[in-house]
């Protein structure tokens, strides 16, 4: 039941998370190992994700403004150690490390932008700032492209029925320009959105668990990463890491910004992972490598 050892580690789990994985297939039963080796691989894609998330929520619990450095500048200075640890002891590949950084560059300008406009704001003090937006706001955008690219390689996944790439690209950035644009004329989302359903309607994502194979709709997995994105945006503004206006409370319409932004991510990551952008369907080849 283990899987193969041999693989390309750009291709497969690392070596520390293979290990879990071998150890989780010999301990288990066959179905309550996939179960657990389904858990653990999620687990792992969102690490850093999940990294993030929990320290803001154990720096706002203890935190003090008396501190000699600020809570802001204390979350860039751990946001930069995870991303050096998980390099350093091959959690991550220097491809999704790749995805990290150009995601984290176009969500601060994007941040720096919805900042400056007044769409949020980041009450705390710090001195790692470019304007009044602090510099671990980036990792937080950088986390959604680790997820999907740790994800295709933890789960041997490819993507089944991908669009035309031309067409992917344009409407990514269609998206990102309409983050920007709709403050100044016609807000265009719903449209971009309804382009969203017609582009990737076919696109399926095709993998294995441990033995078993899977395909999974792409539509249906950003819908559900943007349930858990719209909970970590809350999360955010209970910890008053960052605040919209009034409360605490962030509006059921942010959900459809993070579900387009999930588009923008996904077709970033594809950009490093095209040899996983196939036509043909694992239903008719077997091929979950």
């Amino acid at each position: 039941m283990a899987e193969n050892r041999n693989m390309d580690a750009l291709s497969g789990p690392l070596p520390i998370e293979q290990r879990i994985i071998d150890r989780l297939a010999r301990a288990l039963p066959r179905w309550p190992a996939e179960a657990a080796i389904l858990i653990f691989k999620q687990l792992s894609a969102c690490l850093f994700g999940a990294s993030i998330l929990a320290l803001l929520i154990v720096t706002s619990a203890i935190w003090q403004s008396d501190w000699a450095i600020a809570r802001y500048d204390f979350l860039v200075v751990a946001a930069v150690a995870i991303q050096v640890l998980f390099i350093a002891t091959r959690l991550e590949t220097l491809g999704e490390a790749k995805v990290i950084l150009f995601f984290h560059v176009t969500g601060m300008v994007m941040e720096i932008f919805k900042v400056s406009a007044g769409s949020w704001s980041y009450p705390e003090p710090g001195l790692l700032k470019v304007g009044d937006v602090p510099l671990f706001t980036g990792f937080m955008y950088a986390s959604v492209g680790s997820y999907f690219s740790r994800s295709l390689r933890l789960f041997h996944a490819r993507l089944d029925g991908y669009p035309v790439e031309w067409m992917t690209w344009l409407l990514a950035a269609a998206i990102y320009v309409n983050f920007y644009s709709h403050h100044f004329i016609w807000d265009a989302r719903y449209v971009l959105m309804v382009a969203t359903l017609i582009l990737f309607a076919r696109t399926v994502i095709a993998g294995r668990i441990a033995e078993q194979t899977f395909r999974v709709p792409l539509i249906g997995l950003v819908l559900f990463a943007t349930f858990l994105l719209f909970v970590a945006e809350n999360v955010g503004t209970h910890t008053g890491t960052w605040t919209y206006g009034q409360g605490t409370r962030v509006a059921l319409a942010k959900a459809g910004s993070w579900y387009l932004l999930l588009y923008v991510a996904f077709v970033q990551v594809a950009l490093v992972h095209r040899t996983r952008l196939v036509k043909h369907s694992y239903r008719n080849t077997g091929d979950t490598r």
